[in-house]
């Protein structure tokens, strides 16, 4: 393991991915959004999921609910653990999305909802891809998530927390993506629409949707949060991320990105 991953496992062993989706508003805005658009794009039950980047099992753990039939492949060994031992269990194995432990075409539908974050050279980005298809049968469906070129920006500012420090780590984020340690968050990359779309296009994927996944009033709903007017903030900015929730024009506004595309007929 080389020393940069071994930081990104270090940083999720001592972080509580599990209860991450319920802390804050955005988080959450994250949770829902993303369950809808899993629950419009998947094939339908029994369908066989693999859950690759899938932590402690925040979307493998319903989508078992309504009768998937699901794996989860994670690089984290303290996200496996969890991911086995809640209930229902998930039957869940320690993996690198750029090699996945499946065979070609083993399951119906491919989901990448973190992996992206953390592979910051495209040829990883696109080769975890790339390995996404290999294990979709042709014709099958493959959702991958991104962080917005945007979201850190924005997020320290409407947190009140956009140092002068930090303008520059801006300034830098906004000219190649690479987020560096120290701020909070581990190594990281954060996308362009535009490049993410071409590199799930090299990986051989077709019908390539981006939808922004928190929607454009997240920071609303952050800066709202706490006061009178925090759930009429935040049930407006949920109606509004269903409403543009795949405006090409309004995607990057979102925290997060999400892709949904299908395998090619000959499922390479």
């Amino acid at each position: 393991m080389d020393q940069k991953i071994a930081e990104i496992v270090s940083f999720y062993t001592g972080y509580d991915e599990a209860g991450r989706l319920d802390r804050r508003p955005s988080f959450q805005l994250e949770r829902i959004r993303t369950m809808e658009l899993l629950e419009q794009h998947l094939p339908p039950a029994p369908a066989s999921i693999l859950d690759v980047g899938g932590g402690p099992g925040a979307y493998a753990r319903p989508l078992l609910a309504a009768g998937y039939q699901v794996r989860l492949v994670d690089l984290v060994p303290a996200h496996v653990e969890q991911a086995r031992a809640g209930q229902p269990p998930i039957d869940a194995v320690v993996g690198d999305a750029r090699e996945l432990p499946a065979p070609d075409h083993a399951h119906d539908a491919t989901l990448l909802l973190g992996p992206l974050y953390h592979l910051q050279h495209r040829d990883d980005r696109v080769r975890a891809l790339r390995e996404a298809v290999r294990v979709t049968r042709p014709g099958g469906v493959v959702v991958a998530a991104a962080i917005s070129r945007f979201a850190g920006p924005v997020d320290f500012a409407v947190t009140g927390r956009l140092t002068p420090a930090i303008v520059e780590e801006t300034r830098q984020i906004l000219t190649d993506g690479i987020n560096l340690p120290g701020l909070g968050f581990t190594h990281a990359y954060f996308h362009r629409v535009a490049d993410l779309i071409a590199e799930c296009r090299e990986a051989g994927l077709t019908g390539i949707v981006v939808h922004g996944v928190e929607g454009p009033a997240w920071a609303a709903a952050e800066a709202a949060a706490g006061t009178p007017d925090g759930q009429v903030v935040f049930d407006g900015a949920l109606k509004l991320a269903r409403v543009c929730g795949a405006d090409s024009e309004i995607v990057a506004a979102s925290a997060h990105l999400l892709v949904t595309a299908t395998t090619g007929q000959s499922g390479r």
